[in-house]
């Protein structure tokens, strides 16, 4: 009886017709965007045998959504959501068609550019639109039941990218993906445009604009809680991400096997963790649910590290990845929360811009520190640096259990802020 309860109130969401169109979108998008990860790397690697092509296919799938953050966040908040995420969804659908008619590896990361702008725009958009789709009261489940979704995906996705792409070629994969992403932006399209977004921002000079989600997220203490606290854990995972292969094969002893081991561990976790956390903010709180959650991360990591063999590894891999995902849903909780819908986009893709930055300069820091002092401490450094991130976030993210209206909320004189969406 009480599990049922606890599924039905989880699955609550679904019950709204908007929410449950950008739920099924979300899942369309997503997988369509892991199948295209894995199948553009293939498909560059058979083509070139090159780990430089292969590196430009990464960095073009990673440096848009980035310089969307930093640069063209205002969008997020001008145009009208619904728009903007069947816009990015067309995109995506124009490239995927594109791509078996590319002959070149140059032509080929060009592309990845073009839909790795897309997705720059769509995930930020879907996450700043949720507040408007459901009570106030079913939030925590809606962020759960989106982020389950993006990591139950980030755990198949790979998988059955490779199966596609090893039995039909990457041509297929392209296909399908665009496939996913026309039924995602004909789901988009059903979702009335006024439930995605209450107002939009009419604009003061677009450079005025991303000053004004800069002010909004520095003095917003939801929002530094996760530029803090958030901040501080990704320098840790670009490094343990480095680690973690040297780590099964190596330390461990464990091969290939061991490898997917532990990445899947992780991806267990993250699945049960993001799907669970809605009923721990709702029994503890939020700031009290992230702390704990980033402190789950540093335990199971540490544990991890320290384990006699992969097996006890995997064990402990899925208790961090339990704390990841109940992280990673209270992170857009609290971006929610700390941001009014008017800046919202804007501070959501700043947030995560700074966030992939720091991740990547931890990758290349990890990666030379990997051979100067192996694996194992590497997790330990890492783990600790969660730790340090648990302290700091419950610390800046407690009061954040109601929504605030932050930063500068009113207009200069002969400026309008404003307006309706229709």
């Amino acid at each position: 009886m009480a599990a049922g309860r606890l599924s039905g109130r989880q699955l609550a969401p679904l019950r709204g017709s908007g929410f449950r169109l950008l739920f099924f979108a979300t899942l369309g998008s997503s997988l369509g965007t892991l199948l295209a990860a894995i199948a553009l790397a293939i498909d560059v690697k058979d083509r070139t045998d090159s780990g430089l092509w292969v590196g430009g296919v990464l960095l073009a799938e990673f440096l848009p959504p980035v310089v969307v953050g930093l640069t063209l966040g205002p969008l997020l908040d001008r145009l009208e959501r619904r728009r903007l995420m069947v816009g990015a969804d067309l995109v995506r659908v124009a490239v995927f068609c594109l791509l078996p008619f590319a002959t070149t590896p140059g032509a080929i990361v060009a592309l990845a550019a073009v839909a790795g702008l897309a997705n720059g725009f769509f995930r930020p958009a879907v996450y700043a639109g949720v507040p408007n789709l459901v009570p106030e009261e079913e939030l925590p489940e809606a962020n759960a039941l989106l982020q389950s979704v993006e990591n139950l995906s980030w755990l198949v996705g790979p998988l059955l990218g490779g199966v596609l792409t090893a039995a039909a070629g990457p041509h297929a994969a392209y296909w399908i993906n665009a496939v996913s992403f026309l039924v995602s932006a004909l789901l988009v399209a059903r979702i009335p445009a006024k439930k995605l977004q209450s107002e939009t921002a009419l604009s003061r000079g677009h450079w005025r604009d991303l000053r004004e989600g800069f002010s909004v997220v520095v003095h917003s203490r939801p929002l530094v809680a996760v530029l803090v606290g958030w901040g501080i854990v990704t320098v840790g995972v670009g490094a343990a991400n480095v680690a973690e292969i040297f780590l099964a094969k190596n330390v461990f002893s464990a091969g290939d096997f061991g490898y997917g081991l532990l990445y899947g561990a992780i991806g267990a976790g993250l699945v049960c963790g993001s799907f669970l956390s809605s009923f721990v903010v709702q029994r503890i709180g939020l700031a009290k649910t992230y702390g704990a959650a980033l402190a789950l991360m540093a335990v199971g990591l540490a544990a991890a590290a320290l384990s006699p063999n992969v097996w006890v590894a995997a064990v402990f891999c899925v208790v961090h990845g339990l704390g990841d995902g109940a992280a990673i849903v209270c992170n857009a909780l609290l971006v929610q929360r700390g941001a009014p819908d008017r800046v919202r986009g804007r501070a959501l893709t700043l947030v995560m811009s700074v966030t992939y930055l720091l991740t990547a300069i931890s990758t290349v820091i990890g990666g030379a520190l990997l051979h100067i002092v192996g694996a194992r401490w590497v997790w330990i450094a890492a783990a600790i640096l969660y730790g340090f991130a648990a302290v700091a976030g419950y610390a800046l993210a407690r009061g954040a259990d109601e929504p605030a209206e932050v930063g500068p909320t009113h207009p200069e004189p002969g400026a309008t802020l404003e307006a309706s969406v229709h």
